[in-house]
């Protein structure tokens, strides 16, 4: 199964929670200090919440989540033939979670990740690895990830 994702920068994770909750009928599949996801079914999609990063309201990455390594090695190969830089990071810890997941810039600038779950962690880590460095400065997506850190999950 594959999904959408989409991280979203919140000034107030609580009420956020309490939007989507009732917009979607689902409460969070995982919920952390400054951090929340839901795993909707109906319409597939992965909410993240990101509390106290970026501009609220904004977007932080976009991702599409799929079922295994193999598909992230898929769409790795499929994405380097269409001639498109990819940032590959394996067994990554980040956003509460080990992934293995491949990243690809947009045409204007927006970071897309092609991931999976390997396993729950407690501790955020990881950075994004956007084809273009310099794109990943002061973007933050696990919201208690050392100021160090780039966006992630």
């Amino acid at each position: 199964m594959s999904r959408v994702q989409l991280a979203l920068n919140v000034s107030d994770l609580a009420k956020a929670i309490g939007f989507y909750s009732r917009l979607f009928q689902a409460e969070p599949a995982k919920r952390r200090p400054g951090y929340a996801n839901f795993a909707i079914a109906e319409p597939p999609l992965k909410l993240v919440l990101i509390e106290g990063k970026g501009e609220p309201g904004t977007l932080n990455h976009l991702g599409v989540e799929v079922a295994s390594t193999d598909e992230v090695g898929a769409a790795t190969a499929r994405l380097a033939a269409e001639g498109m830089a990819t940032a590959v990071e394996d067994e990554v810890a980040c956003c509460y979670a080990v992934q293995d997941k491949v990243w690809i810039d947009a045409p204007d600038g927006e970071p897309w990740e092609v991931y999976t779950v390997l396993a729950d962690v407690e501790m955020p880590a990881g950075q994004l690895r956007n084809v273009d460095p310099a794109a990943a400065e002061d973007a933050m997506c696990c919201g208690s990830a050392s100021e160090s850190a780039a966006r992630c999950c």
